[in-house]
């Protein structure tokens, strides 16, 4: 067990937190199969998330009254019933849900491309609940085949309010080989986008940007983008790096002063295989809790990859997980 904190960053993180939920975050919340959860809480202190397929539904939902406690699934819920026409309707990946300011909700997923399967793209869907179901947009969102399509949307609000939309390029489906197709020269770009959008989470504004990139430290790939802005300002995104299919991935994050960047990376990775007895951490989602930055993640468990959450602490750039 890891603890990095200051006495006083310790005394405002961990006030609302029992030490007795802590602990136990060293095993998963949810002991099924749940991967690339994102996770938030509803305006009555519910909360609910949202995972891969799985269990028999195109996008599963767990429902909790505490971030790091204990998650159940809604076994009679699937909240995205009728994925879009250019889908396949299977594999869908990564869904990642927002509240809109008039109450309503939209969903970003990675669908399965049904003129060309080997890929996935971005749609959209919106709800009047948080819980669905969510009516896809008949067109996706981001689908680029001839770069290898897009996966794992994340929305994201700025302090002014802004609305965003963040992605990862699939290059690495269209690599030539290795670890999770991308090892082999010459290696595809795997790069983190940033779409700003309407207040309806849907409309584009303007072009997309490009704020982050794969280097050779990262091995096959960057993904699994998620932003958060501090109360200071800094930027924080969150990536998995590696391949998910091996102990290399891992839970991984980049600071900076401006949503756009440079982002400067972290030394070493938040969470990897080997560490609090986690075997590919991955597919973090990160949220703003009471002044407190908490994430949601999966790692590899019995029944697949299981879903995992824990407190952060944040010293100057530096970001701690507390298991």
């Amino acid at each position: 067990m890891m603890f990095f904190y200051t006495l006083a960053a310790t005394a405002l993180s961990f006030s609302h937190i029992s030490a007795s939920v802590i602990r136990r975050n060293e095993v998963p919340v949810f002991s099924q199969q749940f991967a690339d959860p994102s996770v938030i809480e509803e305006t009555d202190g519910t909360w609910y998330a949202f995972g891969t397929a799985g269990n028999g539904k195109h996008v599963q939902v767990a429902i909790g009254d505490c971030l790091y406690g204990d998650w159940t699934l809604l076994n009679d819920t699937d909240a995205l019933l009728r994925p879009a026409a250019w889908t396949t309707g299977r594999n869908t990946w990564a869904p990642d849900v927002r509240r809109l300011a008039d109450g309503s909700y939209v969903m970003y997923y990675s669908g399965e491309v049904a003129q060309d399967p080997a890929h996935h793209c971005i749609g959209t869907a919106v709800s009047s609940t948080v819980y669905g179901p969510y009516v896809p947009d008949d067109e996706p969102f981001a689908c680029d085949l001839s770069v290898g399509g897009s996966i794992d949307p994340s929305g994201f609000e700025d302090a002014d309010g802004r609305r965003y939309v963040l992605y990862k390029i699939d290059g690495n489906s269209i690599g030539h080989g290795g670890s999770c197709g991308n090892t082999v020269e010459p290696i595809m770009p795997t790069p983190i986008i940033l779409q700003e959008v309407e207040q309806d989470g849907v409309t584009k504004i303007g072009d997309p940007i490009q704020i982050f990139d794969r280097t050779d430290e990262d091995g096959p790939l960057v993904e699994a983008p998620s932003m958060v802005r501090t109360a200071n300002g800094m930027y924080i995104l969150f990536f998995s790096s590696g391949c998910y299919l091996e102990p290399t991935y891992n839970v991984n994050y980049a600071t900076a002063s401006s949503l756009t960047g440079p982002f400067e990376r972290a030394d070493d990775p938040m969470i990897r295989t080997g560490e609090y007895n986690l075997r590919a951490p991955g597919g973090a989602t990160a949220v703003n809790v009471r002044n407190q930055v908490g994430i949601a993640y999966h790692a590899n468990c019995p029944a697949g990859r299981c879903l995992h959450t824990s407190p952060t602490v944040i010293n100057g750039r530096e970001v701690r997980v507390v298991i």
